[in-house]
């Protein structure tokens, strides 16, 4: 009888909104997961349901300090995602991004597993070319209040493909999109769980500028199945960086409207004024992903943000 040792993962920031999906997903794929958060954004209540599997495991740790582990392979998720956790301590985002990169990456040199990068679309800032595709270099304000994580990311993404070249370190790099689902932070200031949180309590749905910015959602199903492929794919030789999320584009006010027309709700719109360096545009070409990874999403925008409202309707209860 021959015993085949079960892959052994670590997913940073896994008490996360997206950690918690992919850690959940990667012991149904009979991984056995390493969890790494300091619950910052994260919380217990997003992988309790996970703490009774005797494949997972629980750590409380920041990444900004080095970590000692034995695993084969990384999901570096770890850093504020929205901007209200991540502008409240700046100096803090930028750590666990580049200080955050250089430990997990030491740590996958060191033991030779391969390592996933989770970036952001935020990397195009407000793009001048849409769709955004990965041969932009993006353009960023270096000094403006969300550039703490825009260019903490964009640092990590240089280190990531510096330790490749300079070491052989197994990288995979994915920018990621606006994501959305259930396990979303109440809080967290993004626009579908602040637009349905307002709707459910039958208050003004707020908006800011005049709504006619564009985002692309992606339900986070469909993220981490992206995830995990790009991850699984045999040939290392590609490392990314390959965009994923929801080419579907939509208004920012149609995105309101649609929310209070699905939760049935007598909220009216709301517009105050626009965020410094907010974009105006930004939807992903995923060219890439179908190529490289035969990827695209299947979970339309409406069977979404239906399961995110059935979501949040059993919080409120």
């Amino acid at each position: 009888m021959t015993f085949t040792p079960k892959k052994r993962v670590l997913v940073t920031g896994g008490a996360g909104f997206l950690g918690a999906h992919l850690c959940k997903r990667l012991l149904e794929k009979q991984c056995e997961v390493v969890c790494v958060d300091n619950f910052f954004t994260g919380t217990k209540e997003n992988i309790v349901h996970l703490l009774e599997d005797p494949y997972f495991e629980l750590l409380r740790h920041d990444i900004t300090f080095p970590l000692y582990v034995e695993v084969d392979e990384i999901y570096n998720l770890a850093c504020p995602a929205s901007p209200i956790h991540y502008q409240y301590d700046p100096v803090q985002t930028v750590k666990t991004s580049v200080h955050g990169s250089i430990n997990m990456l030491g740590l996958a040199k060191r033991t030779g597993a391969k390592i996933f990068q989770a970036s952001t679309s935020e990397v195009y800032g407000d793009p001048e070319i849409h769709p955004q595709t990965e041969d932009y270099w993006g353009r960023v304000n270096p000094k403006g209040i969300r550039s703490c994580y825009d260019e903490g990311k964009r640092c990590a993404e240089t280190l990531f493909f510096d330790y490749q070249r300079q070491y052989d370190v197994k990288i995979k790099v994915a920018r990621i999109f606006n994501t959305y689902g259930p396990q979303m932070h109440p809080h967290d200031g993004r626009v579908v769980s602040n637009f349905i949180i307002q709707a459910l309590r039958e208050e003004p749905v707020t908006i800011y500028g005049n709504g006619m910015q564009t985002r692309s959602f992606c339900f986070v199903d469909d993220l981490v199945e992206g995830m995990i492929r790009l991850m699984d794919r045999t040939d290392d030789s590609f490392g990314g960086p390959v965009n994923l999320g929801n080419p579907h584009e939509i208004t920012i006010r149609e995105l309101a409207e649609k929310v209070i027309e699905l939760t049935n709700s007598n909220s009216v719109l709301k517009f105050n004024l626009l965020p410094h360096d907010d974009p105006k545009q930004r939807m992903p070409d995923i060219s890439l992903a179908r190529e490289k990874l035969n990827w695209s999403p299947t979970t339309s925008l409406e069977e979404g943000l239906q399961k995110t409202i059935e979501y949040f309707k059993s919080k409120k209860e």
